[in-house]
């Protein structure tokens, strides 16, 4: 049985696993937020609610050391893509999406 996602269910996920982050490199909520310049409220209400605007998010990502898992968030993979056209399709990417 596979589990539905939810927007909720992976903000509260990611919640846990930046709160496990930082308890695993030792780090109070204040030393985190001192080190990646996010307010102590802020930090305390996101591991709470999993609530925090993305700027904030990649800067806990920062100084927990894990902004280069963002890099890759919306890249298709070398799998992804199996024909040659889709290659070169790839290279011209669209600059406006047409549907209102």
């Amino acid at each position: 049985m596979a589990l539905i996602k939810t927007p909720e269910s992976v903000r509260k996920d990611l919640s846990r696993k930046v709160k496990r982050r930082r308890l695993d490199a030792n780090l109070s909520q204040q030393g985190l937020a001192d080190r990646s310049g996010v307010s102590i409220a802020t930090l305390r209400v996101f591991e709470r609610t999993g609530k925090v605007s993305l700027e904030n998010l990649l800067k806990l990502a920062s100084a927990l050391g894990q902004l280069d898992a963002f890099e890759s968030l919306f890249t298709k993979s070398s799998d992804e893509i199996s024909s040659l056209d889709e290659l070169l399709a790839e290279e011209k990417q669209r600059q406006r999406g047409r549907i209102k």
